[in-house]
């Protein structure tokens, strides 16, 4: 198991003309690994290959979708990338040396494994692209056996603890 603590900070970014209540507000994220040093979210996909589905769990506001979307732009997407709460999966094209599709799953407002099925989440699960999956425990049955299982934690001081096995 790997441990790595995740600082998100937000950023207000302000044009000249605007007015501060006007600005637009950005998250950065910085990730450090167990020895305290900087390290890209794409360490993470380095360390667990060959696997490619990864299941998030964490409380509501743990920073999944934040650091799913830390993820992907560091793949290389020019996507927006944004919890699909309602569309249940998004689709992100990513770079080299990533090329493809990347599916990102939020199984919160599924109501059983069934529905999963019925829109599905086995063709993209075994595709061979990398599938992101938050809130996995209503599709667990259908997961490959190798899933790399992440779990974020806030710590008291406004952290994240982010636990890769």
């Amino acid at each position: 198991m790997s441990i790595y603590t995740i600082k998100v900070k937000s950023q207000k970014s302000k044009v000249e003309s605007q007015k501060a209540e006007d600005s637009e507000s950005k998250q950065s994220l910085l990730l450090l690994n167990e020895r305290g040093e900087k390290v890209s979210p794409l360490e993470i996909l380095k360390e667990c290959a060959p696997r490619r589905v990864f299941a998030f769990d964490g409380q509501m506001g743990a920073g999944k979708t934040t650091f799913i979307k830390a993820l992907c732009e560091a793949m290389g997407t020019n996507d927006v990338v944004n919890s699909p709460t309602f569309a249940i999966v998004n689709v992100y094209d990513v770079e080299q040396p990533y090329k493809g599709e990347v599916y990102h799953f939020d199984c919160y407002r599924l109501k059983d494994i069934r529905e999963a099925m019925d829109f599905g989440a086995e063709e993209y699960l075994y595709s061979g692209n990398y599938c992101f999956i938050e809130w996995p425990d209503m599709i667990d049955a259908l997961l490959p056996e190798d899933t790399v299982r992440v779990k974020i934690t806030a710590e008291e001081n406004g952290d994240r603890r982010m636990a890769v096995e």
